[in-house]
């Protein structure tokens, strides 16, 4: 794969033909080359069963990678689709060929990409087909019937930006040519997450998550937000209560998950920093599965919207992973908490998703802010090898008038940067993006690359008189507010 950064300049008559044609005649054949700076965001990871080699990773804004050596080599293999954000990626237990895709991004704040429903590859991610759910905006989770790889389940969150019917669970049983909606709360509530149990495909557990996403930051939680429980194929559902938090008291983002060595055990965390004493969530567990429960935890790690999604292990009930601002692991059902968020041997950061293999518990991989990580040893010290993919989320970019041009531009979740768009070393090489390293073209390395504020979104702006002068501008966590600031090179 090759990336180059191009600069766009209007052309006499382009702006009144304007078409896409004109467009890529007049740059469909140029080269791309990548530059930097570093990797980004994967909201969503996939493996094979049984097979060491095999990994998906899905970004949040640039499309679906496959690794076929065990994560040594990765592959783009969705560039050429519509859609690039990627929530959520599901591999056939009964056949790897056939993987399927959610698209738009799902763990949000109010910058993020809508998607074009489902996609699916029945050669292990050579082609794609889109097959339906075009409507959705995002897809949280997809879960495969580990006996009929034509079963499937779309958890639907919706585009989250108003009442909107294409929200909830929808299910297909004809490999994805027809879909059905099966649960619905109301068009202000979305489907947050949904797991099967693996012994028993007709019982499924689902969150459904209550959501408004404003200019100024999301409006989380209320009635909708729940916890439901299908026994027949997910025909019919019903709210779960018998312990769990009433409707109306604080209950935001929730995730589920039915522990595959014993699926009596059954377990819900809730976002709850909205009105409840136990901020900023809960953890709750049902050992009947799903009569009763009990809630086991309020010190889960940072729960919150932006995060909520953990996994139980497959060979033992009581070993569980918490995927949020922290990894956090517990051995004992969620009583107790180990955190295991070392930026020297930990993941990574922000947490999103995990998946582990169900013939082999000490193997998994887990999707962060800064990429994703591959462990073979359950995730024991030193034993995480990250993945930076050329991924990153940037804001805007510009660019000066200097010999070698400079690059300015801001990252989702990191500082703005200035680099260089030619080392001076010689022309690219075509690699593939290899573990360890940002990829691409060896000879524009993260060296080549350095920081010129500390704030993640706005724009990075070279001054037209003084080439020592960048002008930077920026909010923090929300769409409202924020600062302009200046940076001297000079005095780097």
């Amino acid at each position: 794969m090759t990336l180059a950064l191009v600069a766009l300049y209007m052309l006499p008559g382009s702006a009144q033909e304007g078409s896409q044609a004109q467009i890529d005649r007049l740059y469909g054949q140029l080269p791309w080359r990548f530059i930097g700076p570093e990797g980004n965001r994967v909201l969503a990871v996939a493996g094979v069963a049984g097979d060491p080699l095999v990994y998906y990773a899905g970004a949040a804004s640039g499309g679906i990678w496959k690794t076929s050596d065990g994560g040594q080599d990765w592959v783009p293999v969705f560039d050429d689709q519509p859609a690039f954000a990627i929530g959520a990626l599901a591999v056939s237990p009964s056949d790897p060929n056939v993987v399927w895709a959610g698209t738009g991004e799902t763990f949000l704040n109010s910058r993020t990409s809508l998607g074009l429903g489902v996609y699916k590859s029945t050669d292990a991610g050579k082609t794609w087909t889109q097959i339906g759910l075009e409507k959705t905006g995002r897809i949280a989770r997809l879960v495969v019937d580990p006996a009929d790889a034509s079963v499937a389940f779309a958890c639907v969150l919706g585009h989250a930006s108003g009442p909107q019917p294409e929200r909830g669970v929808f299910r297909t049983t004809d490999g994805g040519r027809t879909w059905n909606r099966v649960l619905f709360v109301d068009e202000n509530t979305g489907c947050s997450d949904v797991a099967m149990n693996p012994k028993n495909s007709r019982i499924l557990l689902a969150g459904m998550w209550q959501l408004q996403l404003n200019p100024w930051g999301p409006d989380s939680g209320g009635p909708g937000s729940g916890v439901f429980l299908s026994r027949d194929g997910g025909t019919t559902w019903t709210r779960l209560a018998n312990g769990l938090p009433k409707q109306h008291v604080g209950v935001g983002k929730v995730a589920v998950a039915i522990a595959p060595s014993n699926p009596n055990r059954m377990y819900a965390l809730i976002d709850t920093a909205k009105g409840r004493d136990t901020e900023p969530g809960e953890e709750w567990r049902s050992d009947d599965g799903g009569e009763t429960w009990r809630m086991i935890n309020a010190e889960t790690g940072a729960i919150s919207n932006y995060y909520t999604r953990m996994e139980v292990s497959p060979a033992d009930e009581n070993e569980t992973y918490y995927l949020t601002g922290r990894f956090t692991k517990s051995i004992d059902g969620g009583v107790t908490l180990v955190d295991n968020t070392r930026w020297y041997d930990g993941p990574g950061a922000d947490h999103h998703d995990m998946w582990i293999d169900p013939t082999n518990p000490n193997r998994m991989i887990v999707g962060h802010d800064l990429g994703a990580s591959i462990t073979l040893t359950r995730g024991r010290p030193h034993g995480w090898n990250r993945v930076r993919l050329p991924v990153a989320q940037m804001y805007h970019v510009s660019v000066d008038d200097q010999i070698p041009y400079n690059v300015y531009g801001n990252r989702q979740d990191g500082p703005g940067y200035i680099g260089t768009s030619n080392s001076r070393r010689g022309a690219a090489a075509e690699i593939p993006i290899s573990l360890g390293g940002s990829g691409g073209d060896p000879r524009i390395t993260r060296n080549y690359w350095h920081t010129i504020n500390n704030r993640e979104n706005g724009w990075a702006i070279p001054d037209p008189v003084n080439p020592d002068v960048v002008w930077t501008t920026g909010s923090g966590s929300g769409s409202i507010g924020g600062m302009v600031q200046r940076y001297e090179e000079s005095r780097r």
